[in-house]
């Protein structure tokens, strides 16, 4: 029996990015899927992914090449059997896509042109220019929009996962901004594929609405979050007037050079990779050096890669470019690193299973295992085909379950309870990933901290001398940083960003807000994190949440609590982890 106001679907996904559109388009047409989007499609962090999908499709290179690579860049932290399926599946994902029309550049000769990005070995990355993601999002969604059993529902936002009398989710409370009215959606299955959190932060590569929501909404019902602390940062953003703009690893893949403010190559003072090191190693050797310079960004060098290059491949950059006063072809172009990625999220197993029965999540939301502490280039687009294509499959076979009530909100669902109700896994990668039968629901936070991932990390090419001089320019501009004030609270004076920001004292005191909160996690829980910093960020949004909890119910109210409670949980991961790994780097 329906609730009041409330409609129902068989499949309800919640995200029209590339990994919800891949799902769609799986799902056979005998199935009634509803398409939930936040804004008009496409929208999300999908249209804007530039690289391209990897898979090995070129005689030179081999399924354990890519396998090793992406170990390799993910810190030794990857979850062995979904890198070896998800990669397996890489060339039947470029098939469907080619299939889908989607127009990938190809050679003279016809073939798929492969070029090359940090962490990879070989050539190995389709690619639609430089703009990957719009293109294959501008083939995808006609063919949506035409699908007869996908209904979209642009500019709605989803607030509270329901869960019926059995204990699955089985619904979803939305806001719709076009009626200006809440709504339940029950459904067979749910999938959040809501995309990535970047946008918690004041610098990011993201869309406005990566926010982390999808996360919270999870961890809420009880689901297992893993990996959270590991956020990427992408090396060279466009540091200029605008918006943030990704300048795509290709620009390195083919032969950029970073240089600092005397035109001098810096990175193969900290890596034997230089340029080609993966994302990490590069944003923090970048961190680093601006510290050393006191600059707030070093310089992009491709004019050696030629003008015919240039257009050809890079257009979209050089487009940019020209449109801030920037020429690629004839400039040196500032750059400086941005939260860019998040390599954790919702545990899922292969077929996009949450610890939650009738609970999916797909994409950038959820964490399969397959990047383990840090991701290597464009495995992600190919992440959200993959397994899109995967949970599909799951859905389609699936029995359809008899529906049942929901059961009513209680004050569980509420920031205020939710602490001691759910549970967040620092995952041990000898373990696969959990499947839905492995529920981790109860208050244990960290228990894997000192198992072999954490206490042996990734051997690095980076010599212990650069290593050194990386914490050692750091450190020498931050002498009063996080110094206890005596007033309960650590004040931080380094900003943990990436250098191009105006420094933030965060306090309890300030009301939340999200440019509060993107402000405290940049300081506090950005690139380079300390342990008195954490604590300062943890001992913030503790005070927050409680605040928000207090205040009437609104839509204000509700969006902010979500992604309070997603900032929360990636900064209690990242205290709970207290060594250096891939993307979490400590500096104590």
């Amino acid at each position: 029996m329906l609730q009041s106001g409330s409609t129902q679907t068989q499949v309800l996904i919640i995200g029209a990015g590339l990994a919800g559109t891949s799902l769609a388009l799986s799902l056979p047409s005998s199935m009634h899927v509803t398409l939930l989007s936040s804004a008009p499609v496409p929208c999300g962090a999908s249209p804007m992914a530039l690289g391209g999908l990897a898979a090995v499709l070129s005689a030179q290179d081999s399924l354990e090449q890519h396998i090793e690579d992406t170990l390799e860049a993910g810190a030794r932290h990857s979850d062995k059997e979904a890198v070896r399926g998800i990669l397996q599946a890489a060339p039947d994902a470029v098939h469907w896509l080619l299939e889908r029309q989607v127009p990938l550049d190809r050679t003279e000769d016809g073939q798929l042109h492969l070029t090359r990005e940090g962490g990879h070995s070989r050539r190995r990355i389709v690619h639609a220019a430089d703009a990957s993601g719009y293109a294959i999002m501008q083939a995808l969604a006609p063919q949506l929009a035409k699908a007869p059993h996908v209904q979209q529902r642009t500019d709605c936002l989803a607030l509270t996962l329901r869960r019926n009398e059995q204990g699955a989710v089985a619904g979803v409370d939305i806001y719709d901004k076009h009626t200006h009215r809440y709504e339940t959606i029950l459904a067979d299955h749910v999938v959040l594929a809501t995309g990535g959190l970047g946008s918690l932060y004041a610098h990011s590569t993201n869309p406005d609405s990566a926010l982390g929501e999808g996360v919270a909404l999870a961890w809420r019902v009880g689901a297992a979050i893993r990996d959270l602390e590991f956020v990427q940062f992408h090396p060279t953003c466009l540091h200029a007037e605008g918006p943030t703009f990704l300048l795509t690893e290709a620009l390195r893949g083919e032969g950029g050079h970073l240089l600092d403010k005397q035109g001098r190559r810096f990175m193969p003072d900290y890596d034997a990779r230089a340029e080609l090191a993966p994302r990490d190693i590069v944003s923090r050797a970048i961190a680093a050096h601006m510290r050393q310079e006191g600059s707030s960004h070093v310089w992009l060098d491709v004019r050696h890669l030629g003008a015919d290059t240039l257009q050809q491949h890079f257009p979209k950059a050089l487009e940019e470019g020209l449109c801030r006063g920037l020429d690629l072809r004839r400039d040196w172009v500032p750059v400086a690193p941005a939260a860019h990625y998040s390599c954790g999220g919702i545990q899922t197993d292969m077929s996009g299973r949450t610890t939650v029965p009738g609970l999916y999540a797909v994409g950038e939301v959820a964490c399969t295992g397959l990047h383990g502490a840090n991701r290597l280039a464009s495995n992600s687009l190919l992440e959200c085909v993959v397994m899109g294509r995967a949970a599909a499959e799951a859905i389609a076979r699936s029995k359809r379950t008899q529906r049942s009530a929901l059961v009513p909100e209680t004050d569980a669902a509420t920031t205020s309870s939710i602490s001691s109700s759910c549970s967040y896994t620092n995952s041990n990668p000898s373990s696969s990933s959990s499947s839905s039968s492995q529920a981790n629901v109860g208050p244990h936070w960290g228990l894997g901290l000192n198992s072999s991932s954490s206490s042996n990390p990734r051997p690095s090419l980076m010599t212990a001398t650069a290593a050194d001089a990386v914490e050692n320019a750091i450190i020498a501009n931050n002498d009063k940083a996080c110094q206890y004030d005596g007033n309960n609270s650590y004040s931080n004076g380094n900003g943990n960003g990436n250098g191009s920001h105006k420094n933030h004292s965060s306090s309890t005191n300030n009301p939340p807000s999200l440019p509060a909160l993107r402000n405290l996690m940049q300081e506090h829980v950005g690139l380079l994190r300390n342990h008195q910093g954490l604590i300062q960020a943890l001992h913030t949004l503790d005070h927050w949440r409680g605040q928000i909890s207090l205040l009437p119910p609104s839509l204000d109210q509700r969006t902010l609590s979500l992604q309070l409670d997603t900032a929360w949980l990636l900064t209690r991961a990242a205290l709970d982890r207290p060594r250096s790994l891939g993307a979490h780097y400590r500096l104590d």
